[in-house]
């Protein structure tokens, strides 16, 4: 069903929200640049998976037709399995579109395949631990020359940040990852706002730094990717807080603009280590789609099954 699934709404919002940027912020956005991203997200999304799944493939793969280990690995380019894959792929393409910038094809080209190929390469009991779109603008920043990020871009207009509430809170609420944003902007807010006191600044410097339309969109819609994050709520919380805790030394002590970034990158592997000592159940896309298909028809919540696939 249409918007059943949460990915639906975050592909719908970010793609509004890039409509918008486009339109009342003035950004200088190419639309080859756009378009060469989403296409290469999209394209190295199938071509993994469909390379990825063949070392899971059943015994002696090779003695099989063609036909039969496209089916297995679920390479049927009309099922379900694949389909679903692409929209993690279009939610990665789109954060590139909204938070990178670059002035050559090649560096947006870089930044997607690695993104993508960050899901495959750097996992630990079945799944990923680095934010795909997180992976992809690192990446290119150490990389090359040619990419920047610009955490101002949206400014501190309180209408912006309203809608960044409104849209992320329906995102986060479906996959029910309220506790990680809580714990990192609540964590966040109380440095900032120790800093404020000591420094005997006014509060309008203190709400205009958490204004911030990018503080709002990693908190709601990058740092709550629910396959990359801490299983159990007890480790999301301890992960967020110290995600803060380093967002605010590197951009109050060491003045980096894109701390957010970098903090949530340096502390990714963290999540396996959280794993390990809390252990809870991994989260699907399948079973939560199909829980929220149940409840909306009034029947129980069934339990979440295990899925290997990314």
């Amino acid at each position: 069903m249409l918007l059943q699934d949460a990915r639906d709404y975050q592909i719908l919002f970010l793609s509004l929200f890039l409509v918008l940027g486009i339109g009342t912020r003035d950004w200088t956005l190419r639309l080859d640049l756009i378009l060469v991203v989403i296409v290469t997200c999209l394209v190295t999304q199938a071509i993994a998976s469909v390379v990825w799944n063949q070392f899971k493939a059943a015994q002696s793969p090779w003695l099989k037709s063609p036909e039969t280990i496209f089916k297995e690995i679920g390479g049927d380019l009309t099922s379900p399995k694949f389909l679903l894959s692409l929209k993690s792929a279009g939610i990665t393409a789109l954060g590139l579109c909204l938070l990178l910038r670059a002035d050559h094809c090649i560096t947006m080209v870089l930044a997607g395949s690695l993104a993508i190929l960050s899901k495959f390469v750097f996992q630990a009991q079945q799944k990923h631990f680095f934010n795909p779109a997180n992976f992809g603008i690192i990446s290119v920043l150490v990389l090359t020359n040619d990419a920047w990020v610009s955490p101002g871009q949206w400014g501190d207009e309180w209408w912006y940040a309203l809608l960044f509430v409104g849209t992320g809170g329906m995102v986060v609420q479906r996959v029910g990852r309220w506790d990680t944003t809580a714990a990192f902007l609540g964590s966040y807010a109380f440095l900032e706002a120790i800093r404020n006191i000591w420094l005997g600044w006014t509060w309008d410097v203190y709400w205009h730094r958490l204004m911030s339309g990018s503080l709002l969109l990693f908190a709601l819609f990058m740092l709550t990717d629910p396959r990359s994050i801490p299983n159990a709520r007890i480790g999301r919380l301890l992960w967020a807080i110290l995600i803060a805790g380093l967002t605010f030394i590197l951009r109050n002590n060491f003045f980096v603009s894109t701390a957010i970034f970098w903090a949530l990158f340096a502390l990714a592997p963290l999540t396996v280590l959280l794993d390990f000592i809390w252990s809870a159940p991994r989260f699907s896309w399948l079973a939560n789609s199909l829980n929220r298909s149940l409840l909306t028809n009034n029947v129980a919540e069934v339990e979440q099954p295990q899925y290997s696939q990314i």
